[in-house]
């Protein structure tokens, strides 16, 4: 229980801060019910945490908070209490039910705050590579701000608060699980890598399925997650003794973050670089 473990933490030991709260409406976590409530109630129930988490944070922490349009009114409510709110990002869930009689629900917001002035944003770390479509050169006949490979064109561009390169786990992804609100892998190397760095502390204190911790440990961050629901925590435990095996991260490779849609180009290039290894070995064994 978060309200049980918050207290036995030391004071200004987290880095980066990630929370995935129970959306404000009426769902059941493997038996665990989380009701909905008046937004007034849902405020109060956000903040019953938050003020506990606040010591918790290092004056150089990052936060980032997860909310939908019904919750993220009164999370960023409560945000502007105690942090420096500084973005809104919007992230594209590729799934979603369709509705007859609404628009369909496919995004959901991530709050970006920090402690102070004072905080970590690796920009370089975060870059998206996206295939350029129309690729257009200068005077001289050179690309103008994208690369040309063997393996296509690309542009590398700097990260923005609109996310659409996402994809939500499903049945076929080595990381996909029964958590009904299971966040991508690729989603949380974003966050880490701006936001920290190797060795740093993670905290998620609605860890789910486990994905925060993981992704911290295929990082090399050190991490800390607590959930209440015990066969969630056993399945982390299978997930984080995987990851000792498997660091790969799906959509992240060679440094950067790759586009929606690019999986084949990601491959080709991973063997050409292999082959240019394994090249430069054999050069120097002869």
């Amino acid at each position: 229980d978060v309200y049980n473990v918050l207290p036995l933490l030391p004071d200004q030991c987290i880095d980066l801060l990630f929370i995935d709260p129970p959306y404000n409406i009426t769902k059941s976590f493997n038996g665990t019910v989380f009701r909905k409530r008046g937004l007034d109630e849902y405020a109060s129930w956000f903040d019953s945490f938050i003020g506990q988490i606040v010591r918790l944070l290092k004056p150089t922490a990052s936060i980032y908070v997860c909310g939908d349009w019904r919750s993220s009114a009164a999370i960023h409510y409560i945000l502007e209490r105690y942090f420096i709110v500084r973005n809104r990002i919007t992230w594209e869930r590729e799934k979603g039910r369709g509705a007859m009689s609404n628009w369909k629900n496919c995004s959901e917001d991530i709050w970006f705050c920090t402690v102070s002035d004072s905080y970590t944003f690796n920009v370089d770390a975060v870059k998206l590579k996206r295939k350029v479509i129309a690729p257009y050169k200068d005077t001289n006949g050179k690309p103008k701000d994208w690369d040309e490979t063997e393996d296509g064109d690309f542009r590398l561009t700097h990260p923005s608060n609109l996310w659409t390169d996402m994809t939500v786990p499903f049945w076929s992804m080595s990381e996909n699980t029964d958590h009904p609100t299971q966040k991508p892998e690729k989603l949380l190397a974003k966050i880490i890598l701006a936001s920290s760095f190797p060795g740093q502390l993670v905290l998620d204190p609605f860890l789910g399925s486990g994905t925060t911790s993981v992704v911290a440990k295929k990082l090399a961050r050190a991490y800390i997650g607590i959930e209440i629901d015990e066969l969630y925590c056993c399945l982390t435990e299978k997930r984080l003794e995987l990851a000792n095996k498997d660091n790969l991260i799906q959509g992240y490779s060679q440094g950067v973050f790759w586009e929606r849609n690019t999986l084949i180009e990601q491959r080709a290039i991973e063997q050409t670089s292999s082959k240019q290894q394994l090249q430069l070995f054999g050069e120097r064994l002869s």
